[in-house]
């Protein structure tokens, strides 16, 4: 089993593109681990932020709304932090163990609309898949985006 990973900041309000695609398409995906953290941790600031992961192009739909009957939602992370020590951080995160061959992207949104940068960190299962699968994948990818 090999494992990818992937981190850096996404702007509140903003979608980062993960660049996946492959010539053949013959390697396939899945999420293992999504977490995420403020870019000043331990801050004054109060933060609600749910970050996502999707198959498809969010820019237009950037929200803190989750929705798991959303096909293309591949994961979701819930981050809860208060600046008073009454009130401690907590986090939910929820995983798809679905298998994708494609680029994905992740938004992050703070409910309270706050603007604080948050980091996330994505590792990703990475294995070989045959051609039947790939070709599944990416016809799923492609009729997902013109929904």
């Amino acid at each position: 089993m090999q494992f990818t990973t992937y981190r850096g900041t996404v702007p509140m309000g903003e979608q980062i593109k993960i660049h996946l695609s492959t010539n053949d398409g013959l390697t396939g995906y899945r999420i293992s681990k999504f977490m995420i953290m403020s870019t000043a941790p331990g801050g004054a600031q109060h933060a609600e932020v749910v970050a996502k992961v999707f198959l498809t192009d969010q820019s237009s739909s950037i929200d803190p709304l989750v929705d798991f009957s959303d096909t293309d939602l591949l994961a979701a992370v819930y981050y809860q932090d208060d600046n008073t020590q009454a009130n401690v951080s907590s986090v939910d995160i929820i995983l798809d163990k679905e298998t994708f061959n494609q680029d994905i992207f992740i938004t992050m949104q703070d409910a309270d609309g706050k603007t604080q940068p948050f980091n996330y960190y994505l590792e990703l299962e990475k294995f070989p898949i045959d051609l039947n699968t790939s070709t599944y994948h990416t016809l799923k990818n492609i009729r997902s985006r013109t929904q």
